[in-house]
């Protein structure tokens, strides 16, 4: 599904769905200490029902599934949610998916613990879906955002990377990121309260294949060029990569997190 938003690379249109595959193989790479935070803080763990938000291919529903908790993820995106069935079925996991916008959801008064929004918060149209999050909670539920990037100033390869992408997309504004905590429109506060948040750096490690599949699944490539602008895209970070990068390296990230608790 295209998506337009004018608060998103100054209104290109972009789909995740035109990427899944490479989202599905390249994605998954939050290191182990990401999802351990999560579990010390008691949330998505055993005897908790949760739901994911833009799922994706389902990254955070599956690498939590061993903690016990009972999960259900939606995605705008059908291709993703495609994904996000074939690999969970693939390890035999028993998780909900169902292709729907956030803001369209529908469930039942009290029927979370937890909700999870990784990577996507700021997509969401929030005075539209807090309400509803707020609605779907149980009493004292949380709300956790979840966000991890590379840190284009500190890492030279991300950062030639980076530039090369906005080669090709001058729009996209997932570019020059910088180590802060996760914000929220003042809406949010309405109905939830702050009780956690934490930003620490880690260093995830790649491959040249590797790094480049996961920079083409981002928004800036995969979602949003033409196909002709990918595939020059392709060829000139490919020899990039020949040129300053050895055959296996670790790119700098930060991870940050916001946990709220509905009031």
């Amino acid at each position: 599904m295209e998506i337009t938003n004018k608060a998103v690379d100054n209104g290109k249109a972009f789909d995740w769905g035109k990427t899944s595959a490479d989202y599905a193989k390249y994605r998954d790479i939050y290191p182990e200490i990401f999802y351990k935070k999560i579990v010390q803080r008691n949330l998505c763990i055993k005897g908790q029902n949760v739901l994911d938000l833009g799922t994706g291919t389902g990254v955070l529903p599956r690498n939590m599934y061993h903690f016990g908790a009972t999960w259900y993820g939606t995605d705008i995106s059908e291709n993703q949610i495609v994904q996000a069935k074939k690999l969970s079925d693939k390890f035999g996991m028993n998780i909900q998916y169902q292709t729907i916008a956030a803001e369209d959801i529908e469930f039942s008064s009290n029927t979370f613990d937890v909700v999870t929004a990784c990577q996507c918060f700021w997509y969401f149209n929030h005075e539209k879906i807090i309400p509803k999050l707020s609605h779907i909670l149980k009493q004292n539920g949380r709300l956790l955002l979840l966000y991890m990037a590379w840190l284009p100033f500190e890492d030279r390869i991300a950062g030639a990377s980076e530039n090369l992408v906005l080669k090709y997309n001058p729009k996209w504004t997932g570019a020059r990121e910088t180590m802060h905590p996760i914000q929220v429109s003042d809406c949010v506060y309405q109905m939830f309260e702050r009780v956690y948040h934490e930003e620490y750096i880690v260093n995830v490690p790649f491959t040249r294949q590797t790094w480049h599949g996961r920079m083409k699944a981002c928004r800036g490539v995969g979602a949003s060029l033409s196909q002709a602008e990918i595939e020059k895209w392709e060829t000139e970070h490919y020899q990039l990569l020949q040129d300053i990068a050895p055959d296996e390296f670790e790119i700098k990230h930060y991870v940050a997190m916001l946990e709220l608790k509905k009031k």
